[in-house]
């Protein structure tokens, strides 16, 4: 497959909004005491929407580079693609996370496991749900 600029800006957007539907899901529900409990007192008030929102943006990107697009040119399974996306996540969150029990301190070890999975799995199943949703409904790739 040919990729376009067409193709990159609607599987950005496609992209973003499956990971945003996930993730809003987990934080602001599943995980909101989660972490108020592990890491409340290094936690801020209010979101830093600027910091958030360059985070989103280059990490979509990220999964879009690294594993969407050779998914879709070399056809992957959907098994692959989960696989290669939950191993970006993995090592994505793990700098995130190692580094902060590293430095900063009260930072908590179930903090660094309880994340180093989700990034794994939202990774992993967003990468998936777009390759599918692509291939399904867009028909290519």
């Amino acid at each position: 497959m040919k990729i376009t600029l067409f193709h990159i800006l609607l599987i950005y957007g496609l992209t973003a909004t499956v990971f945003f539907i996930i993730d809003l899901v987990w934080l602001g529900v599943a995980a909101k005491e989660f972490y108020a409990k592990h890491i409340g007192a290094l936690l801020r008030d209010q979101v830093n929407w600027i910091a958030a929102i360059f985070f989103y943006a280059i990490y979509i990107g990220g999964i879009q580079l690294f594993v969407l697009f050779p998914a879709l040119q070399d056809d992957w399974g959907i098994f692959r693609t989960a696989l290669m996306g939950g191993l970006l996540g993995f090592f994505a969150y793990s700098t995130f996370d190692l580094t902060s029990l590293a430095l900063i301190r009260g930072w908590s070890a179930t903090v660094v496991v309880v994340d180093l999975v989700w990034g794994t799995f939202l990774t992993g199943t967003t990468a998936a749900v777009v390759v599918w949703l692509v291939r399904t409904f867009l028909k290519f790739g």
